[in-house]
């Protein structure tokens, strides 16, 4: 154990046998182990007997504990950094002590383990050969719509975490943007109720609505089709000049824009309202 280290440990996601052999020695052997919730880990230490001494370290104190920690680090102690569950700095407080560290010339060093992206990547079963990683979306519906309509065209696969209370108010707006985009939702990854629930949007939401979803959620959305799979730009006057074509066929309106939604990867809804904002586009058939 090298003195006046920081150490970056990940932890179990939840079963507590998901952790690495160095792990355990590490936090054995430092001097304090700065945790997000010390109820949490101290349930982990005590499943492996480890008395370490645990001090908060959370985005309500992250400030004004990361000083604190500094002088310890710089005293000589060494310090492990653990969250609730996974790797520390990722959708969490940490990056903020790590930051510090480096400002101050002291020495920070990761033992790998657990995460809940690998892991939901693992066995999503989804093309995810490239991923993009977003975190939680911003709670404020007006804020996660703009942030989905700006993945609309990500090619690789996007990683998002959710609460249960608002999981499906997040599948809603996706489906509003993405239409029918193939996702996949991993709820409780290695715990007891551990579920997989594959399907396209309006599917997955239908499972979401019908009872709710209690864990943590891992939701990977397959990302639009790239080069020669992919049908054509999405280019809104495009997709609504084809709908028009469509209805000069003797196809309806909804039929017409619903065919575009599908073939672009786009959402019905959304497209229907870019066609009622056109000059004559309400109510007129042929005009969308």
């Amino acid at each position: 154990m090298k003195p006046g280290t920081l150490y970056i440990v990940a932890t179990p996601i939840g079963n507590l046998e998901d952790i690495t052999l160095r792990a355990l020695r590490v936090l054995k052997e430092v001097s304090l182990i700065a945790a997000e919730d010390t109820r949490r880990t101290q349930k982990l230490l005590a499943h492996y007997g480890i008395h370490t001494p645990l001090t908060s370290y959370h985005a309500h104190n992250q400030w004004e504990k990361a000083e604190v920690l500094l002088h310890r680090l710089h005293a000589g102690e060494a310090v492990a950094l653990v969250s609730d569950a996974g790797t520390p700095a990722i959708s969490d407080p940490g990056v903020h002590l790590i930051r510090r560290c480096y400002e101050a010339g002291i020495r920070v060093v990761p033992v790998p383990g657990p995460s809940a992206v690998m892991a939901a990547i693992s066995v999503a079963g989804l093309r995810a050969e490239q991923f993009r990683f977003e975190g939680f979306l911003p709670s404020r519906r007006s804020a996660r719509l703009q942030r989905i309509r700006a993945l609309a065209e990500e090619e690789a696969a996007v990683v998002l975490f959710e609460a249960p209370h608002r999981i499906a108010a997040l599948l809603r707006d996706l489906h509003e943007v993405l239409g029918d985009r193939q996702v996949v939702l991993l709820r409780e990854l290695t715990k007891l109720f551990e579920e997989r629930i594959a399907g396209a949007l309006p599917e997955v939401l239908k499972r979401a609505e019908a009872a709710p979803l209690k864990g943590e959620m891992t939701l990977i959305i397959e990302g639009t089709p790239r080069g020669a799979d992919r049908p054509k730009a999405m280019d809104p006057q495009r997709m609504l000049k084809e709908a028009r074509r469509l209805e000069a066929e003797g196809i309806s309106r909804k039929e017409a824009l619903a065919q575009v939604a599908r073939q672009y990867g786009f959402s019905r809804r959304v497209l229907y309202q870019m066609a009622l904002a056109q000059p004559g586009g309400k109510g007129r058939r042929g005009t969308a």
